[in-house]
């Protein structure tokens, strides 16, 4: 038990470095590469950050145990969005901007409700006995995903074509500092998360928790790591949109790369998922809505909206633990 703990706090360590390296890396990115922070935050540091929960997934795929592989999506989702999203409101309110609020949001919004909707739907709609992500649900999963991923750097790329400048030579360099930055906060960041989560899960077996509880909680926690240690890190150096491109663009991975990916190799069976975890998950996005409709209220997500997020998630882990 001692040796787990040191892997353990050595896995946290390697997390905590690698976060301040990949934001430094993928903001220098972003201002030189006149992209901006939410689209790096949406697409670079979202993938890098989400190869635990990719690892994770596609491992209980290839064994046959789909219920790590929809847990721990599932799981992750609800970690970023209530822990890490209402964390990063309370230290630093989230500017959300007009694109955010036009596109961005209610993309995810609408990709978690159809999500769930059709990973319930096959009971919910009496088509079958049981709930499945099929092999076909899991190539349109990757279709929509591809689209969005495209849709998004195209319109990031009209919204910047006026204010980006041609990189000079010293640019370059910098360039190559910051791909090297971000290339080492992330191979960081996958390590140590693997570790954490290995030595996580051992003290959890010992525990004699179940597969389900495990991978909902323990797993979700330790591959959110990455995520919960780059947006905390993003958020003190105020970097806000980096963050919130972060959390929103993990969740969309995880739910159509991820799921989509692991449904291919194997449909993904979803029984031990019930409608009060997906509520959860939607609870949290009813939350977010206030931002769609602008306005002085709507401008961004203050310290009210992430105390919330954390309320909800504290309640959902009594509401877990009563019904172990």
């Amino acid at each position: 038990m001692f040796q787990q703990i040191l892997i353990l706090l050595a896995g946290l360590a390697l997390i905590i470095i690698g976060a301040e390296f990949l934001v430094k890396g993928a903001s220098g990115i972003a201002r030189k590469a006149g992209i901006s922070e939410f689209i790096i935050g949406l697409t670079i540091v979202a993938i890098g950050t989400s190869a635990p929960e990719m690892v994770v997934s596609l491992v209980g795929a290839f064994e046959g145990n789909s219920d790590v592989a929809a847990g721990n999506v599932l799981g992750s989702n609800i970690f970023n969005e209530l822990v890490i999203l209402g964390a990063v409101a309370i230290i630093l309110p989230i500017t959300v901007t007009k694109a955010n609020r036009s596109y961005d949001l209610p993309w995810y919004l609408a990709i978690t409700i159809v999500v769930a909707l059709a990973s319930k739907a096959f009971t919910l709609f009496g088509i079958g006995s049981e709930d499945i992500i099929t092999r076909w649900m899991g190539a349109l999963m990757l279709a929509i995903f591809a689209y969005y991923i495209y849709n998004s750097y195209k319109k990031s790329a009209k919204a910047d074509a006026s204010t980006e400048d041609s990189p000079t030579t010293t640019d370059n360099g910098k360039y190559l500092v910051y791909i090297l930055l971000s290339l080492g906060g992330l191979g960081m960041l996958v390590f140590g998360g693997q570790l954490f989560v290995d030595s996580a899960t051992e003290v959890a077996h010992i525990a004699g928790l179940s597969d389900k509880f495990i991978a909902i909680t323990v797993l979700a926690f330790g591959t959110s790591f990455p995520e919960l240690a780059t947006s905390i890190v993003a958020a003190f150096q105020k970097k806000g949109q980096l963050a919130l491109g972060n959390i929103l663009g993990s969740n969309i991975f995880n739910m159509l790369l991820i799921m989509g990916t692991s449904a291919l190799v194997t449909p993904v069976h979803m029984g031990n998922i019930t409608l009060v975890d997906y509520g959860v998950l939607i609870l949290g996005g009813i939350i977010l809505c206030k931002v769609l409709f602008g306005g002085k209220f709507g401008s961004r997500i203050g310290r009210l909206e992430g105390f919330l997020l954390v309320g909800i998630y504290a309640a959902y882990m009594v509401y877990l633990f009563n019904n172990l």
